[in-house]
């Protein structure tokens, strides 16, 4: 009898420790209880292959090596959600914060008042929200700005009759009355072999903008207080590959547009790029349904790119060599004190508060803020899926830090998406970084010497 109870304990071990072995693993989320604002849940992790994974009921794909990734539309108040496989069930439950009625703001409008910016690289909007492609340029320190209303948290600048726009009014301050009308005193253009420069002179700091036409980039300095169509404009005849830098110090405007040359023997000899490992340190980014983070990820085919552009002839700075936690700003003045016409930053993808679909949320994307930037987003996002076999993705263009300086050619690679189960399969394969960096090298390598 002894030996039997024996037996059967063991036995019972013994399937509890298999059924332990073989249940699925939630990477996310990580609490059995969440308190959210969004409309999904999103359930990240891995099974065995002998799993037949469903939550609430809804069949879950799991890939050959076990990641599965799925998502549940959240009503306001509880939600319970039943994560079920034949090996294991858990119970999650999700309380959706009810959505708050938003209040449009009201468009007030007043007399005429004088700002004074506050910072440099302060924004002025096309439109008073404080995110996407609205933004018609960066205002320096000491720039001054007419108000005739506010919207929200925005004052409404007046540029001309025809053309207002929008500023934090968090970014400006009151200023005095001018004791003197800034007015335009000369223009000075200077014409160097691979650059053009051009100084014009104001007696005060004035909003400007920078416009593109197929042929011309057209710079143009706002002056409210001459008339109510005074626009200085200055068109410049537009490089092939180029990139540009706007400076201003006491009225003075120095605008220097840049032409990207090639070398002579189909190199990269003589370029300076910046290779941006996205993420790092605490920052862990995306993480995979195998719990792979895409710090880690970035970091492996920034390294390997940059000893394929050394081979090159290129001069390479890395925006981090370890698992450092950067700025972003720290990024970008990397980029500009070391006057780096190329700047390349590597991340992995992962969807936002949208249902998962994973047909579409997977593959290699590229991004870019700039029209200088275009063409390289489009021969990487041609280049590199074909070398990695990711599906094209698409090129975009989208507000993101490091792409917004004219001071440099910059790009923003999704390479695959952390959370999509089949492609998982491809950034854990063993030569996956050094693949990924071999075809972004060819795609620059291409697109200086096209």
């Amino acid at each position: 009898m002894e030996n039997m109870r024996g037996l059967l304990f063991f036995l019972l071990v013994f399937f509890s420790t298999i059924n332990f072995s073989y249940a699925y693993e939630l990477v996310l989320p990580k609490e059995k209880k969440t308190i959210v604002d969004t409309n999904y849940a999103f359930f990240v992790g891995k099974a065995s292959n002998t799993e037949v994974m469903s939550i609430n009921d809804e069949k879950v794909y799991v890939a050959p090596n076990g990641a599965f990734a799925h998502s549940i539309k959240l009503k306001d108040g509880e939600n319970r959600i039943v994560v079920k496989s034949n090996f294991n069930t858990q119970v999650y439950r999700f309380v959706k914060n009810p959505t708050p009625n938003s209040v449009k703001p009201q468009l007030i409008e007043f007399e005429p008042k004088i700002f004074l910016v506050k910072k440099d690289n302060t924004p002025i909007r096309k439109t008073p929200v404080d995110f996407g492609m609205n933004r018609l340029s960066h205002l320096f320190k000491d720039t001054y700005v007419v108000v005739n209303g506010e919207k929200g948290g925005f004052y409404r600048v007046y540029l001309t009759d025809k053309q207002e726009a929008w500023i934090a009014k968090e970014a400006v301050v009151e200023a005095k009355q001018l004791c003197e009308v800034p007015k335009f005193i000369t223009v000075d253009n200077r014409l160097y072999k691979n650059a053009s420069e051009h100084i014009i002179r104001f007696t005060g700091n004035l909003p400007y903008s920078v416009e593109e036409s197929e042929k011309e980039i057209v710079f143009k300095v706002y002056n409210p207080f001459v008339s109510e169509g005074s626009v200085y404009s200055l068109n410049i005849q537009k490089p092939k590959k180029y990139y540009y830098k706007t400076e201003l110090k006491n009225g003075v405007y120095i605008f220097k547009v840049n032409e990207l040359t090639s070398p002579d023997d189909m190199t990269l000899k003589g370029l300076t790029v910046v290779v941006d490992a996205g993420h790092g340190g605490a920052e862990n980014g995306a993480i995979g349904c195998l719990g792979d983070k895409e710090k880690d990820i970035n970091l492996k085919i920034a390294q390997n790119l940059k000893d394929f552009l050394l081979e090159l002839g290129a001069d390479v700075i890395m925006t981090r060599e370890c698992d450092a936690e950067i700025s972003l700003d720290d990024r970008v003045k990397l980029a500009k004190d070391n006057s780096s016409p190329i700047f390349i930053s590597i991340h992995l993808n992962s969807i936002g508060d949208v249902e998962m679909n994973l047909n579409k949320h997977k593959g290699t994307s590229v991004y870019y803020y700039n029209e200088n930037s275009k063409e390289l987003a489009d021969v990487m996002e041609d280049y590199v899926p074909k070398s990695i076999n990711t599906r094209r993705d698409g090129v975009k263009q989208a507000s993101f830090a490091v792409l917004r300086p004219t001071d440099y050619i910059g790009i923003l690679l999704e390479v695959a998406y952390m959370t999509n189960p089949n492609d998982s399969m491809i950034y854990r394969e063993e030569g996956f970084a050094v693949e990924t960096a071999r075809a972004i090298a060819g795609a620059l390598l291409e697109f200086v010497n096209k």
